[in-house]
């Protein structure tokens, strides 16, 4: 048997070292979940004692320390795995970025148009909320994002029908955004830059936002 050329083993030890990460960053992760379970029961009994608004305060920012930790982990799990696209017939583009978004009271305008195309709900909706993450920095209360949607049936290349989803910061929220994203924002940016070219489509940066195209359904 011929023996392995030094690349092919370092390529091997570094998927070796990418599968074994993913293990102990997903076990981290169940760890931080934990630690916040036991928060949120301090959290409870101090309300319940009337303790101090200091302590109060305290436990609060801990939870959303840890949440924001777990969910950094998370970001590197799903980071590390294979991305798997499952795409729907006749999805509703719209439909699925409305409930991302106005889940957490995002200003979502759609101009009136059709916006079916073949589309994986799940891993979309993944991708928008990490975009909308990256957006809204953890610990911005004032942070809002105003995001639109049209339909471009320009002249393409391809002959494609596009949507186009501008993401942006509200005027005046005073919050800095930082492009390209680094840090876990960096790898939710990857994820979700992945996640819309598998489904044929592009992210690109404009001034304070993003802007992401996706291909649609042609109108008959």
């Amino acid at each position: 048997m011929k023996p392995l050329s030094p690349e092919a083993e370092d390529t091997k030890a570094l998927q070796e070292l990418g599968r074994a990460s993913v293990q102990v960053i997903h076990d981290l992760k169940n760890q931080f979940n934990g630690l916040k379970l036991y928060a949120t029961f301090l959290r409870k009994r101090i309300e319940r004692n009337e303790r101090p608004a200091d302590e109060h305060e305290t436990i609060i920012k801990l939870i959303a320390g840890i949440e924001r930790a777990a969910s950094d982990l998370a970001t590197l799990v799903r980071y590390g795995r294979e991305l798997n696209i499952q795409s729907q017939p006749r999805v509703d583009l719209a439909r699925v970025l409305s409930m991302v978004l106005t889940e957490n009271k995002h200003l979502v305008e759609i101009s009136a148009d059709s916006y079916e195309g073949r589309f994986d709900i799940t891993a979309l909706s993944e991708a928008f909320k990490d975009i909308a993450t990256i957006m809204c920095p953890p610990g911005a209360e004032t942070s809002l994002l105003k995001v639109h949607l049209q339909r471009d049936d320009g002249d393409n290349d391809d002959q494609r029908a596009l949507a186009v989803i501008e993401w942006r910061g509200v005027e005046g929220d005073g919050v800095r955004r930082k492009f390209p994203p680094s840090g876990a924002n960096g790898v939710r940016m990857a994820l979700a830059a992945r996640t819309i070219e598998a489904h044929g489509g592009a992210v690109e940066y404009i001034p304070d936002g993003l802007r992401t195209r996706l291909p649609l359904v042609l109108s008959e």
